[in-house]
């Protein structure tokens, strides 16, 4: 085994050169994690001792002001109190032994402010800049940044030139000038239906009244008649033997695919070259102390800050933490209300509407009331007590009884009943429900959510019933978009014989949209409802064990094993599929998609090295705390983390523990999100309590608040158009240049403090052996 202070050698070739082989060579897990508890404990000490130091101990030049001279690099201690000279006294040398002055002088002279690259650091830096283009490539042959989607077209942003376009706006190494492009090559986006105009306010009835002169009633209802369905498309498509969907020109499947995309055998060895360098001993220590650095530098400019990032903010008018705009990017269909909703909406159904036959069990239809009857339950009866939904005290590392926590009153058939789709009903009383919540978002305006709303992939048509679902019963809301979440549940549908090969997943999964992609007119409710959808979610619980009894994981066509495939495997699946996808959608002029799956809430370290090569942004990440070089890729990159600290809380961290604000301090992509209201959160309004923990446990100040709003709204997928009038005009410019302080009440001292330490860090992993290091 080696050690983690010698360097890894670099990845090896996949064992076997077939390339028709029907087994894929697959990575074996490293150990990212940095053991650096040792090193916080001598940290400790070392500061314990330096505060026990008496202060005659340290010699501080001082001038005649009493300023202390620039550049000595002694630890300034407590000064004691100096005694005036009066003139014609004698002055004395310090008392010092004999050699000392000759020796504090030549240090003087000797040592440098700041430390050179060694070879090592020189070494360290080139493996991360490899992992860096690494990531580079496989978003840029996914279509997942900055411009590559049609909808960021709006008329007014006419896209970033090639190689300046990072997956939330220009790269912020680059020359903002030069990233500009004059004209688009797609039509400007419409959004149907259309936003509200810049002032308006919340009625009773549904509208938005506008208030500014010369608005007329903007109201848009959604009319399914009214939506543009495009007809068919010349190219083909077809899954090859490996488990991806290839896009094909006219003359069909016998010619080469039109899209390059990554073959799962680059992958893996990507994916191991990736973990090589994060399993690295001396790659692990300098990502340690790079963060340690930016953390504590952040804490200097804080305490030198504060008053000026106040005063900025008292200079707008109108705008505080409640009017600036907030995404929940990490919130699940099947839980976004809260448990006071649920209940209030079972017991008005029970009173109202008894006689509804809401299922079929045992070869009998049964009403509402008939079900409550078998439970032997009232309406009276019911409470937040009896539902038993909030998973706070028996479920932590217990996803298993999380999962139990979906169902009221534990009764599976309730939670069919009223939190499912697919049900008796087509899914009426869930569809109610959703719409009061989607009331609730537009009547607080400035809180939005991205909806997680599951395709488990055990047929075809669940793509079209959900779609239905949506159109049918009309919920659109300018407040809301849509993910679509895929659970990792292969072994549960192979045991229960809905699947026979984990690529009846893919093709369940996929071929809807490639059908839909080709003839817009074969799905039309499915294309109208794909346009509010943003990206691709992969779910399920990251702790379980993954058993490897395959040194090499066969084809999704030969994948007939009862055992779940790894969580890297069903990435590139997801991956590679969504990538083609892509740049045909693309081709077309529809919206693409982007990959925001669940990752680093347990489990290993290549989840989150998997998602950092093929993913947009993740939801929770709290693992790399443990991972100092991929957090450090990870900061580099700005790759967003929506992180749900009462959800860690309940399941996997305690909320002291959880690293957010540490991440935040360095200057991570950092949202809070809720994850699961109906489990986690008491008021109607989740996302705002949950800002509210934060600020008090974490003792954040409001600009640190607003922050984390205009961070969330970045990595959320809402329109450029929508982007432009929360955040500003040029949101998308790195630091201050893209700022409205107007609009975000984030101080432009602040953005351009993270813009510049950002910059300096990226220009430190292209540097050469002796250059300083800042």
């Amino acid at each position: 085994m080696q050690s983690d202070d010698e360097p890894q050698s670099p990845p090896q070739p996949p064992l076997s050169n077939d390339t028709n082989s029907d087994h894929i060579h697959v990575p074996e897990s490293r150990d990212g994690f940095y053991g650096y508890t040792d090193e916080k404990s001598l940290q400790h000490m070392e500061e314990k001792r330096w505060a026990h130091r008496r202060a005659s101990d340290v010699v501080t030049v001082v001038t005649d002001a009493g300023a202390q001279v620039a550049g000595s690099l002694k630890l300034t201690a407590i000064p004691e109190p100096q005694i005036p000279h009066k003139p014609g006294e004698p002055v004395y040398p310090p008392p010092l032994y004999k050699g000392e002055v000759a020796a504090e002088a030549q240090a003087q002279n000797t040592v440098s402010v700041h430390a050179t690259i060694t070879p090592e650091y020189a070494r360290v830096f080139q493996l991360f800049q490899r992992a860096l283009e690494l990531r580079d490539k496989y978003i840029f042959k996914s279509l997942q940044r900055l411009g590559d989607d049609p909808r960021h077209h709006d008329g007014h942003f006419h896209g970033i030139t090639e190689g300046y376009a990072d997956v939330a706006g220009v790269k912020p190494d680059t020359n903002f000038a030069s990233a500009r492009t004059e004209h688009s090559t797609y039509q400007p986006w419409k959004i149907y239906p259309k936003p509200p105009p810049p002032h308006w306010h919340f009625n009773a009835k549904k509208q938005a009244a506008a208030t500014a002169d010369g608005l007329d009633d903007f109201e848009e209802e959604f009319e399914f008649d009214k939506c543009d369905i495009p007809g068919p498309h010349d190219w083909t498509f077809e899954l090859d033997d490996k488990g991806v969907y290839q896009v094909y020109p006219t003359g069909g499947v016998e010619e080469t695919p039109i899209f390059d995309i990554p073959t799962i055998r680059e992958y893996f060895v990507d994916l191991d070259f990736v973990l090589s360098v994060i399993s690295d001993g001396p790659a692990k220590s300098i990502a340690y102390r790079r963060l340690k650095y930016l953390a504590s530098q952040f804490e200097m400019y804080s305490l030198l800050n504060e008053s000026q990032e106040l005063a900025e903010m008292k200079s707008v008018p109108h705008r505080d933490f409640y009017n600036v705009r907030k995404v929940d990017t990490h919130v699940h269909l099947a839980s976004c209300m809260n448990q006071k909703h649920l209940l209030r909406f079972i017991k008005s159904k029970m009173k109202r509407n008894p006689d509804d036959v809401v299922i079929f069990r045992d070869g009998a239809e049964l009403t509402l009331e008939q079900v409550f009857k078998s439970l032997n339950l009232s309406a009276y009866d019911l409470s937040i007590d009896t539902l038993d939904m909030h998973a706070h005290q028996d479920s932590f590392h217990r996803f298993d009884k999380f999962n139990l926590k979906y169902n009221p009153i534990g009764e599976s058939r309730l939670r069919e009943i009223f939190l499912k789709i697919d049900n008796k009903i087509d899914g009426r009383y869930f569809a109610e429900l959703t719409k009061e919540v989607m009331t609730d978002l537009e009547q607080s305006k400035y809180q939005n959510c991205e909806w997680r709303v599951s395709i488990y992939g055990r047929s075809e048509d669940e793509w079209d019933k959900v779609a239905r679902w949506v159109v049918n019963h009309k919920l659109y809301s300018h407040n809301v978009r849509w993910l679509i979440q895929v659970p990792r549940l292969y072994h549960v549908y192979k045991e229960s014989g809905s699947v026979k090969t984990f690529e009846d997943i893919v093709i369940n999964v996929f071929k809807p949209l490639f059908e839909v992609t080709k003839d817009p007119t074969s799905h039309p409710e499915l294309h109208a409802f794909l346009q509010r959808v943003v990206g691709f979610d992969s779910v399920d619980d990251e702790s379980k064990a993954e058993r490897r009894i395959h040194r090499k994981f066969p084809y999704p066509r030969l994948w007939d094993l009862g055992q779940n495939p790894p969580f890297s495997y069903w990435m590139y699946y997801m991956y590679a599929n969504m990538a083609g996808l892509n740049h045909w959608r693309q081709a077309r002029g529809f919206n693409t998609f982007v990959f925001r799956p669940h990752a680093g809430e347990a489990g290993d370290t290549d989840h989150l090295t998997a998602a950092f090569l093929t993913s947009h942004s993740i939801s929770h990440g709290i693992l790399l705390r443990k991972v100092p070089a991929l957090q450090y890729l990870f900061y580099l990159r700005q790759i967003g983390l929506a992180m749900s600290p009462l959800s860690n809380n309940a399941l996997f961290l305690t909320y002291e523990r959880n690293p957010l604000p540490d991440f935040f301090q360095v200057g991570l992509n950092v949202s809070l999100s809720t994850d699961d209201p109906l489990q986690f959160h008491f008021t109607k309004e989740p996302l705002l309590e949950e800002y509210s923990v934060a600020a008090h446990i974490y003792k954040l100040p409001q600009s640190s608040l607003a922050e984390l709003a205009r961070n969330s709204v970045i990595q959320s997928g809402f329109e450029m158009e929508i982007k432009r009038h929360w955040l500003g005009q040029e949101w998308y410019l790195p630091g201050a240049a893209g700022n409205d302080i107007h609009k975000t009440n984030v101080p432009n001292t602040r953005l351009t403090y993270r813009h510049r330490t950002l910059v300096e860090e990226l220009q430190l992993v292209t540097q050469k052996v002796g250059v300083p290091i800042p």
